[in-house]
């Protein structure tokens, strides 16, 4: 029933505009074991080639994993599992994990990050040193990811600027210059298009050239989101859902990313030199209902082949 579903979406016209159509063109979406698990066949709800990132969060076993990993890529879905740098103990882990799942899954992309747990695990501390170890470039990974934070990052810059997190974007631009693996930031979600342009815009003149996916949250019920931002470590963008849970009348209402994706296509079209290249997914209100919303806007369309 639901690939009859999405057939039928499919051939109704979507009721994004064009430039929402444009710009959700070969967006990706980020799922979970746990969470893939619920979805009885991803083909029904992603269109072919949708990239599918995988977190990996602490505590979860490797081969969970891989075995997501393996399924996705059975179904035909380009597959980038997270390498958290501070859950890995060591360089034999981290060749392990590469090895599982290229062996397993064929994987050869990665989104590269810190992680979320304070203290780490062993020898790792940042997705720098991942890229260090020529690990990646050696299994012959074609693509590597970074992640970007539109509202700063707190682990990262603790006074709440962004002296650090800049220069890191400036070692992993040189980085981008000397590796054959094409490079993107894959961000944090936020809730406001005007600083998240303006931070953009903020790169390219810094010299930052890497291309952004831009992380946008899902659908889903206010309380959930306000939830996974407080958590997230998400910024000034969260007096969005605040302002909006102090309307009785959208209380209870799920949030969708439609005021933020139309504004972010729109300044896209105008600008087409703007450096969002593509949209990521966060689904914190459930895969189903991400993907649904996408397709009804427009971005059933088949993933590019090429491109970051």
């Amino acid at each position: 029933m639901a690939l009859l579903n999405f057939r039928k979406r499919e051939i109704e016209r979507p009721s994004g505009t064009p430039e929402m159509e444009a710009f959700l063109a070969g967006y990706s979406i980020e799922v979970m074991p746990r969470t893939a698990e619920k979805i009885a066949d991803f083909r029904a709800l992603l269109a072919p080639g949708t990239r599918v990132y995988i977190a990996h969060i602490d505590g979860t076993p490797i081969q969970d994993m891989v075995a997501t990993a393996r399924r996705l890529a059975e179904d035909g879905f380009p597959v980038m599992p997270h390498f958290p740098a501070r859950i890995i103990k060591d360089q034999a882990t981290l060749a392990d994990w590469i090895a599982r799942y290229q062996g397993e899954a064929g994987v050869d992309q990665a989104l590269l990050l810190a992680g979320g747990v304070a203290e780490p695990h062993g020898e790792f501390h940042s997705s720098m040193q991942l890229m260090e170890t020529g690990l990646f470039d050696k299994a012959g990974f074609t693509r590597l990811h970074v992640a970007g934070h539109p509202e700063g990052n707190r682990d990262i810059d603790p006074d709440g600027g962004a002296r650090n997190v800049e220069d890191a974007l400036r070692w992993k631009q040189a980085f981008s210059e000397r590796t054959d693996a094409k490079m993107a930031l894959a961000t944090q979600f936020a809730f406001e298009a005007e600083p998240i342009i303006q931070w953009a815009n903020d790169l390219a003149e810094a010299g930052i050239t890497l291309p952004i996916h831009i992380g946008i949250a899902g659908p889903a019920k206010l309380q959930t989101l306000i939830k996974f931002a407080i958590a997230c470590g998400v910024g000034p963008s969260l007096r969005v859902l605040q302002k909006r849970a102090m309307d009785v009348s959208k209380l209870l209402l799920p949030y969708e990313p439609t005021d933020i994706v139309t504004k972010l296509a729109a300044h896209k079209a105008a600008n087409p030199d703007f450096n969002i290249e593509q949209v990521h997914f966060f689904p914190l209100g459930g895969i189903s209902s991400n993907a649904n919303w996408a397709i009804e806007h427009g971005g059933a369309a088949t993933a590019p082949a090429t491109g970051h």
